[in-house]
């Protein structure tokens, strides 16, 4: 359980509603069960605030209070897919945003704000230290209530957001109960995931039953299977032997392809997510599109343009010393990484700060290097280009010797429809072939995919990875990574508290690279980034040792040790705002090694052997 001082920041709930959709006026009729929804979680939440302060004089037991939050939590569930959807800043940060300190810019500065909203509630409610934090449960209440009322007005006033589409928010509720919901991310203190996600698919229920847009659809087979899902949910109720591999493929996987033949149009989702609307799988590799995490265009892409790639990242030339090329540091036998605690730098026997990160996947993400400083890929290799510790050049000097090379003229024109040689096509080269390192058919995701079967202790590797291990709560499905579903359009950086060697390796120390909070992006300076660092995919890690930033760890059961005792916080060592519960997973031996085999189990490097 986080303890945080609680900052009260009244100035901020005036424009809790300024991050929204536009609102389409002249269209107050919305489906009815949509208004009902809204107007009943405003309810419930006037009954909490009206119990939270009954709790606050020991008019109410603690009991009590929390049947009255899980009754306003399960409100918000039926509408989510509706309110997060239409109104996602709003909801993410006012409503039901994580229990972190977040920042929220104002022009070229940012604000350090306190963490509110129902999962806040949900973790201090559901703990021990409850009677302990009666007025910031008060406060917290509080301002959620206010803000939720502003926006509520605002609908009645102005009517409600509009898309083209009824069906994506719906499968987008989908991705949210199964990478947000089922793992307990968005109940960090019931962990009442089965309730929860039985309201949210009741939601979705009554929406196509109620709506007449729905009408032009044979809604009967998705009534079906959702009630079967919400008999099975009615009958699996506990958080650790909760079983995520039959959830899925019984129930949540099938009515999400039902729901996406109904209406594929992509709305005005596409630029705003990186999830792809036609997909049928949460384990397939077109899960995501590549080309909305750079600046690359799909219709740009081409097989010229990434064998043009290819021989760029393998050039050793194009550096400042005629040595280095992004091979160096991003081997394919080691799926893409140099296998050394720090990668090398352009100088013999010096590293640079931290190591290499796999490039597998490295495509789908917002933020880029372990610090977050790059915002696309293109920039990434940007940073890498003229830093002065790697390629030490830059684009004039490269652009300079490609034009040397009679291959690479004939490349560029074979590539480009203009021929040019630049900046801008050389980005889209190398974008194009990291774009197609992606890696999706490893013998797990074969498995969710029915294509074949893993031994039992993969499954109950993932099931504990999903659940008590807590570790998808950082590391989101299907991706497993820190890109947040279910929009998958933000990345998170998290404070772990890592130390400078194993944990059974005495003294244990904290490492001193504060990662983000070093970061050049000023306008995100703050204390809540000291020790922060990106979250990165554990995809093919069974071949990406040493592990974390500093290279510090050399197995996955000294990484599964590490989390296992609560990061650095839970080990003793003194931190401020880790992001990682302290608090002990206790996890037996048996299971760390469960887990393991599914780590194994999403080995795949077959995209770079198809090259």
């Amino acid at each position: 359980m986080r303890s945080y001082p609680l900052l009260v920041v009244i100035f901020f709930i005036g424009f809790a509603v300024m991050s929204f959709n536009p609102i389409y006026k002249g269209e107050k009729s919305e489906n009815t069960f949509v208004n009902k929804g809204l107007s009943d979680f405003k309810g419930k939440l006037e009954q909490l605030k009206s119990d939270v302060h009954q709790f606050s004089e020991d008019r109410i037991s603690l009991e009590e209070l929390q049947k009255s939050l899980s009754s306003t939590r399960n409100s918000f569930k039926e509408i989510e897919f509706y309110i997060a959807y239409h109104y996602p800043e709003f909801t993410k940060t006012h409503v039901n945003a994580a229990p972190l300190f977040h920042i929220e810019a104002a022009g070229t500065s940012a604000y350090t704000l306190p963490p509110e909203g129902l999962q806040v509630l949900d973790e201090l409610i559901f703990s021990e230290e409850a009677g302990d934090e009666k007025e910031k449960i008060k406060t917290i209440t509080d301002f959620l209530y206010n803000s939720y009322s502003s926006f509520y007005l605002s609908t009645i006033k102005n009517g409600l957001s509009k898309g083209n589409n009824k069906t994506l928010p719906l499968r987008i509720e989908l991705i949210r109960i199964y990478s947000l919901g089922v793992t307990g991310f968005d109940t960090p203190g019931s962990l009442n995931i089965s309730e929860e996600a039985s309201h949210a698919l009741l939601g979705i229920q009554k929406y196509i039953n109620d709506d007449p847009y729905f009408k032009n659809y044979n809604t009967e087979k998705a009534n079906q299977m959702l009630t079967e899902a919400l008999n099975y949910l009615s009958r699996n109720k506990d958080f650790e032997t909760f079983d995520r591999i039959e959830f899925y493929k019984k129930y949540i996987q099938p009515l999400y392809e039902e729901l996406g033949k109904w209406d594929g149009r992509p709305d005005d989702l596409k630029e705003f997510s990186g999830w792809n609307v036609n997909n049928k799988n949460l384990f397939s590799s077109d899960f995501l599109d590549p080309y909305f995490y750079t600046l690359l265009k799909s219709s740009e892409d081409n097989p010229d343009l990434r064998n043009l790639g290819k021989s760029i990242f393998y050039d050793g030339n194009l550096s400042g010393n005629g040595k280095m090329s992004c091979a160096t540091c991003h081997l394919p036998e080691n799926a893409f990484t140099d296998l050394k605690a720090r990668s090398q730098s352009n100088v013999e026997g010096k590293t640079v700060l931290r190591n290499s990160p796999s490039l597998y996947n490295a495509v789908f993400a917002k933020r880029f290097f372990y610090d977050l400083r790059a915002f696309y890929l293109e920039q990434q290799a940007e940073h890498v280009i003229y830093n002065e510790d790697e390629f030490n050049t830059s684009y004039e000097s490269i652009i300079q010797k490609l034009k040397t090379k009679p291959e690479y003229k004939k490349a560029f024109r074979a590539a480009f429809k203009d021929g040019k040689i630049n900046k801008e096509n050389f980005s889209k080269a190398l974008s194009s072939y990291v774009a197609s390192l992606y890696s999706f058919d490893s013998d797990f995701d074969r498995f969710m995919r029915n294509e074949k079967d893993v031994s039992d202790d993969v499954k109950k590797g993932f099931n504990l990875f999903m659940g008590k291990a807590s570790c998808a709560t950082c590391h989101f499905a299907p991706h497993f990574s820190g890109l947040v579903p279910p929009f998958f359009n933000e990345n998170e950086s998290e404070v772990l508290g890592v130390t400078t060697k194993p944990i059974k390796q005495l003294p244990v120390e904290l490492d001193q690279d504060l990662g983000r909070g070093n970061s050049p992006v000023k306008k995100e300076k703050s204390w809540i980034y000291d020790y922060s660092f990106k979250t990165v995919t554990v995809r093919n890690i069974a071949l990406t040792k040493p592990y974390f930033h500093n290279g510090a760890f050399n197995t996955l059961e000294e990484v599964l040790d590490f989390y296992n005792e609560g990061g650095g916080e839970g080990l003793g060592l003194k931190m401020k705002n880790q992001t990682l519960a302290p608090d002990k997973l206790n996890l037996t031996q048996t299971e760390i090694n469960q887990i393991i085999a599914f780590l194994n189990a999403l080995t795949d490097v077959s995209r770079a052997k198809a090259k």
